[in-house]
């Protein structure tokens, strides 16, 4: 799995839900690069790496980190590790587990890992690390918090999914080909409305762009703070000349239904956000959204390089593994699905 890797700096590992195999998978990729001798930095949002799950209280694999690794991980973790770790530098990140230490592993061992609570701060802490000479930063994802894909903080994400998903093989499926669907969305070509675009969202203004008689560009911003609960106030401002609306935070199911409700210019209308870890649609909403003609593109585009499976669920039940795996890499075309768990 490391040769998907290789062309990136730092990488994040997205689980779907919980039991999904992703702690399995940076496990996986922690050996490869052991026995290839890369040098692993390794920092994360949330907590990983417990022996028990503090939410589930279902037993999870821990993570071994071997010598020479660089790790980002709060006070209270660092000195639970096993394994033995020299300070290097503690930053002035704080966390409910006190500060972020960044250590590196002097002898092997397992680890608990958790991370900074902000992405701001998840891209400094990369920066530090990649000072201490590390090959690739593991940026180790959480459940429901998806931003760690987001190309401002890594430059590739493994998705981890799995069984847990639901006991229907085909719904669990459909919900990772969702997934995948919004993590492989499209940026817009247009440089010049990228920038307009670009700009609209770093001044966090929801803005308007149209074109005139003679074809050109009109921005005109809208007085509002967030598009949440302003579904209807957009649409009032859309008109025949309309061609996007940007969004600078969350795009989520009703302010689209709103404004599909009100008016009939999204029809010529693309929706534009950061990336695709700020769309909180449904996928029922989603399939609705694409049959009426609704358009979403983002900035930056995530790249999602590889799919793991985990084929068995702590609820005792399992999908057949080959054929998960074939039925699943079937939609997915050319993008590696991986069977972590064989």
């Amino acid at each position: 799995m490391l040769e998907y890797t290789n062309k990136y700096e730092t990488i994040s590992i997205v689980g779907m839900a919980k039991n999904a195999g992703k702690t399995v998978t940076l496990n996986a990729l922690l050996d490869e690069a052991y026995e290839n001798g890369k040098k692993i930095g390794l920092t994360s949002i949330g907590r990983d790496g417990e022996k028990q799950d503090i939410v589930t209280s279902t037993d999870k694999p821990m993570i071994y980190a071997y010598e020479g690794s660089i790790i980002a991980t709060p006070e209270t973790l660092f000195q639970k590790s096993e394994a033995r770790l020299e300070v290097l530098e503690i930053t002035d990140f704080h966390t409910s587990m006190g500060k972020i230490v960044i250590g590196r592993v002097i002898i092997p061992g397992y680890i608990q890992i958790a991370g900074p609570c902000s992405n701001h701060e998840i891209m400094l802490t990369n920066l530090k690390m990649k000072a201490y000479g590390v090959d690739l930063i593991i940026v180790d994802g959480a459940i429901d918090r998806k931003t760690t894909a987001s190309p401002s903080i890594t430059d590739a994400t493994i998705l981890s999914t799995g069984a847990v998903l639901s006991r229907d093989m085909q719904k669990a499926i459909e919900k990772t080909v969702y997934q995948v669907t919004l993590f492989q969305l499209k940026a817009i070509e247009n440089l010049s409305i990228r920038a307009i675009a670009d700009e609209a969202i770093r001044e966090k203004e929801i803005a308007i762009i149209g074109v005139d008689a003679e074809n050109e560009h009109t921005v005109t911003s809208l007085n509002l703070k967030t598009a949440l609960n302003a579904g209807q106030k957009i649409a009032v401002a859309l008109n025949e000349d309309t061609r996007y609306v940007i969004i600078p935070g969350s795009l989520v199911s009703k302010t689209i239904l709103d404004i599909v409700k009100t008016s009939r210019h999204f029809k010529h209308t693309t929706f534009i956000v950061r990336d695709a870890t700020r769309i909180f649609i449904d996928y029922k909403d989603w399939i609705y959204f694409e049959k009426i003609g609704v358009s979403i593109r983002v900035i930056d585009e995530i790249k999602l390089i590889a799919v793991t499976i985990n084929p068995a669920s702590p609820e005792g039940y399992y999908f057949e593994p080959d054929v998960y795996q074939k039925q699943l890499q079937f939609y997915l075309k050319e993008l590696p699905v991986i069977n972590v768990m064989a």
